[in-house]
């Protein structure tokens, strides 16, 4: 498999959390909801990550599914959002985070990442 040269990170709490719609009544399936949005948009990135957290986990597995790769964060979702922002970014890639949290915004950007707000994402599902 080659190394993607694009990448887009999703802290899906916080683009789930953006929306008033439910969620938090049913974490699982709107974290699913999320993930079968992310599998048909046309964004123009060689690879999707969903970072999930919490209650949301157990709506993906982990693991990859097409160009969509779910990550399960062990602790806090914005240090995993971080690791997988450098990691790609590491291997050359251009990668962009979706959050709102202007803290994480800021550390994402120290590891040579681009940030946008949810509404970036949601404009293209």
């Amino acid at each position: 498999m080659t190394t993607p040269s694009s990448v887009v990170v999703v802290d899906g709490a916080n683009v789930v959390g953006s929306r008033p719609d439910g969620w938090w009544k049913d974490r699982a399936g709107a974290a699913r909801r999320l993930h079968e949005q992310l599998m048909l948009a046309p964004l123009e990135y060689d690879e999707v990550v969903l970072v999930l957290e919490g209650a949301a986990k157990g709506g993906v597995k982990a693991g990859r599914d097409s160009h969509v790769v779910t990550v399960h964060a062990k602790g806090q979702g914005d240090d995993t959002i971080v690791t997988e922002a450098e990691a790609a970014a590491g291997r050359g890639a251009r990668v962009l985070v979706v959050s709102a949290d202007r803290g994480l915004q800021a550390r994402v950007e120290q590891v040579g990442a681009l940030a946008v707000g949810p509404s970036w994402l949601l404009d293209r599902l």
